[in-house]
């Protein structure tokens, strides 16, 4: 094939590769230092940027995460502290009724009593008018009796109209 190239007219220079092939190393590391060096360092300074971003937010997700177990613990307590209040106020409630209950029961006893000793006593002051009235009755039987001797059939009349007379 280089018989070939010769053949063609093109010849092989090998000064031309070399100056060429130099131009292209100086023209590498011109690059290196000029653009490769400080776009690399951006590149570092980026993903730096872009890890500690990601670091933040992991953070701020472990801090959200944290937060919101402690909002589920704190809301989980004040549920059962609002059942234990609940159901103590249910305690106290069934406390209070039954002490109402047994006011009531003991008023209604007092009431019960009271009425009881009242009808007694009138009950013994009926007893006691019925007996004056009766006294009374038979102080005016004996009177009328004593003023005229009546026969049975007279006696009998002025009874039952005494007794008339106190039933009204």
């Amino acid at each position: 094939m280089l018989a070939n190239s010769f053949a063609l007219g093109v010849q092989f220079n090998g000064g031309d590769i070399l100056y060429t092939l130099a131009a292209f190393a100086v023209l590498l590391i011109i690059l290196k230092k000029l653009a490769w060096g400080p776009l690399m360092g951006i590149m570092i300074q980026r993903e730096e940027h872009i890890a500690n971003e990601i670091e933040a937010a992991e953070k701020s997700r472990a801090e959200s995460n944290t937060l919101l177990e402690e909002q589920k613990s704190l809301l989980k307590e004040a549920r059962l502290e609002a059942q234990s209040m609940i159901e103590n106020s249910k305690e106290h409630g069934e406390v209070q009724r039954e002490e109402i209950i047994q006011l009531a029961r003991q008023e209604a006893d007092r009431l019960r009593e009271s009425a009881r000793i009242e009808i007694n006593e009138q009950k013994e002051q009926a007893i006691v008018a019925l007996r004056e009235q009766v006294a009374s009755l038979s102080v005016m039987i004996a009177s009328k009796v004593i003023e005229k001797e009546l026969n049975e059939e007279d006696q009998q009349k002025l009874i039952n109209e005494y007794i008339q007379r106190a039933g009204e």
